[in-house]
């Protein structure tokens, strides 16, 4: 079993096209045995923004802290810390920190397929 703070992660800036001020720590990953799922605490800081981007997989996320927009297929839909967001595979998405703090989130993924165990 692991136990580790998310402070204790190493953190680092997300280099995709279309991002700005974001940064993203592996909390549970292929380094851990996760042959199933990763999970990922992202911080977006303020007016920062996620890239606008889609992907054959869905992901599940959790707001710890913050407010922000998600950019989606029906429009731009705000939500608040303690909000759980589901993005099915495929859905074009976005998420931009339209708040004065940075905004903070946990993103659960599938593994990636070339992840062996």
């Amino acid at each position: 079993m692991k136990i580790k703070s998310i402070e204790s992660h190493q953190q680092t800036d997300v280099q995709m096209d279309g991002a700005a001020g974001v940064k993203m720590r592996m909390l549970v990953g292929h380094e851990d045995g996760a042959g199933n799922f990763h999970m990922r605490h992202f911080e977006v800081e303020p007016g920062g923004h996620t890239p606008h981007h889609n992907h054959d997989y869905e992901h599940e996320i959790l707001i710890l802290a913050g407010s922000g927009v998600a950019k989606t297929e029906q429009g731009d839909r705000p939500f608040s810390a303690g909000d759980a967001l589901f993005v099915a595979a495929n859905e074009m998405h976005q998420f931009t920190n339209t708040g004065d703090a940075p905004l903070e989130f946990i993103c659960l993924i599938p593994a990636p397929k070339d992840c062996t165990v």
